[in-house]
């Protein structure tokens, strides 16, 4: 079974940082793409970030361009774990963040940025920035 588990959320102030992680199993983690995506209350669920599957020497990374400088995806394939630092975090951050799985295909900023593309998902983490 493919599993994408999510920590690292909470409760913290305007300013404070937190480190998400996305723990995979069941798929081979080191073909996927990894992504992060977040859902405030009320709103659609947006792109965030996501990482390629391989090394590459393009472009490995893209960033919603309200988190760009203040989030940083990264990967450790010998975890099967991807993870997400968020510095200096807004109020607007506020959401559940959800990690996603795609196998395959080209790494373009529009076709990552579709939900649709993504072959699983994890149960979300709450983040929620006071100010």
């Amino acid at each position: 079974q493919v599993q994408l588990v999510e920590s690292g959320g909470g409760l913290v102030q305007a300013g404070d940082s937190l480190r998400l992680s996305c723990a995979v199993s069941g798929l081979t983690f080191s073909s996927y793409a990894m992504a992060w995506f977040r859902q405030a209350p009320g709103k659609e669920r947006e792109f965030v970030s996501v990482v390629a599957a391989f090394s590459r020497s393009g472009i490995n990374t893209y960033y919603a361009d309200s988190v760009k400088g203040r989030f940083t995806i990264s990967r450790d394939n010998t975890k099967n774990t991807v993870y997400l630092q968020m510095n200096s975090l807004k109020p607007e951050d506020t959401a559940v963040y959800y990690c996603a799985a795609d196998r395959g295909g080209p790494f373009l900023r529009g076709r990552m940025e579709r939900m649709s593309e993504y072959d699983y998902w994890g149960q979300g983490t709450q983040v929620t920035v006071s100010s």
